[in-house]
């Protein structure tokens, strides 16, 4: 006789995370996707932006081959600002230089370079 508790290994306990902005997609963990998930929600006043720095987080984890649990571990208890600091600070390590976020000064580029450039 079935429970209402029992695991259906049936089904995928995955969850798809993406990011149409950025093409990114990626299968994780439910377990993983709802501990990520709460946390966030815990801390944003949206579920939106809770949605949106899971996946970040996620995105993070695949790249830098972190296991998530321990970016979480290293993130829990900071506030909003820091937390979006040190995202920054992992995401402007996966991006191309010309492209870093949150930085408030243009890169300006050798005159000798930017005069051959043609748009």
């Amino acid at each position: 006789m079935g429970s209402v508790n029992a695991i259906n290994t049936n089904t995928d306990l995955s969850v798809r995370v993406f990011d149409s902005f950025y093409s990114f997609s990626q299968n994780v963990p439910a377990d993983q996707f709802d501990v990520v998930n709460s946390y966030f929600r815990s801390v944003f006043d949206t579920a939106e932006a809770a949605g949106n720095f899971t996946v970040t987080l996620f995105r993070i984890a695949a790249q830098s081959k972190i296991p998530v649990l321990t970016l979480l571990q290293q993130i829990q208890g900071q506030s909003q600002p820091q937390l979006t600091l040190t995202l920054t600070y992992y995401l402007n390590g996966l991006r191309s230089p010309a492209t870093l976020l949150g930085v408030n000064v243009p890169s300006i580029p050798n005159y000798y370079v930017a005069r051959n450039i043609q748009a």
